[in-house]
């Protein structure tokens, strides 16, 4: 079975929105820290925008979390 880019974009952001709300922490904070838009987090989040691997690892970061676990969570849900 194949998997869609906005299949992958949805889960991403799914993986992403529960570490977040895991650490109770807001969409302006974490956006601030990974130096973009509370907005723009938010549509990644919600699988809407593409995310780049700099800004992607820069969440990650403000997340307290290793951009592998949060591959390793992505591919778990594929």
């Amino acid at each position: 079975m194949s998997v869609t880019a906005e299949e992958v974009r949805r889960r991403l952001g799914a993986v992403l929105r529960r570490h977040r709300e895991e650490q109770g922490r807001r969409l302006s904070d974490i956006a601030a820290e990974a130096g973009c838009s509370p907005a723009y987090l938010s549509e990644v989040e919600r699988g809407i925008k593409d995310v780049s691997s700099e800004l992607l690892v820069a969440i990650a970061y403000a997340l307290s979390v290793s951009p592998g676990r949060v591959f390793a969570q992505l591919a778990e849900t594929l």
